[in-house]
């Protein structure tokens, strides 16, 4: 006979109470929340748009950072977690360091060197409509700053075909 398995979860709230559930539970809690951060994104993203035009770029470029953001927001963030864009710009590291480079099928130098511009735009942005701090913002350029060479050689490294170990490709 085939009896039904349910995994039960534990979860800690932010009140620092326990939450038990299922896993469907569980799922269906975390579907909720993505619709939701993705209906908030979808407005972030058109107010984005309309700061960067105002900024006179062309709509080719102000096309191709919202693309680059959107990803990001929509498909990184909502990944493994809802994470909303204010409280995820500590992820942009493993972003661009590892997540982008094994997922996006058109990575490249230009692609990763386009897709960090494009953050800091977007964190400037969060940072002049209040929605991040002068902290945040900062730590966003100085994470691009200083994580960009090593995520091109990373890239190197992935494209490489005489490297197939992995832990040479991740720098493990």
């Amino acid at each position: 006979m085939l009896q039904a398995c349910r995994l039960i979860i534990v979860r800690r709230r932010e009140d620092g109470q326990h939450e038990i559930g299922t896993m469907s539970d569980h799922y269906e809690q975390w579907e909720r929340a993505c619709k939701e951060i993705r209906s908030e994104n979808a407005a972030l993203l058109e107010q984005f748009s309309t700061w960067l035009s105002s900024s006179g770029l062309s709509t080719k470029t102000v096309d191709r950072h919202v693309a680059n953001v959107d990803f990001f927001v929509n498909e990184y963030l909502l990944y493994d977690d809802a994470v909303r864009p204010k409280d995820g710009w500590h992820m942009i590291d493993s972003f661009l360091g590892y997540w982008f480079i094994r997922k996006a099928m058109w990575a490249s130098p230009a692609s990763i060197r386009s897709n960090a511009a494009s953050l800091k735009k977007f964190y400037r942005f969060l940072h002049e409509n209040g929605i991040v701090d002068k902290v945040t913002l900062e730590a966003v350029r100085e994470t691009t700053k200083t994580g960009l060479p090593e995520w091109l050689a990373t890239l190197a490294r992935y494209d490489d075909p005489d490297i197939d170990d992995p832990a040479e490709v991740w720098g493990l």
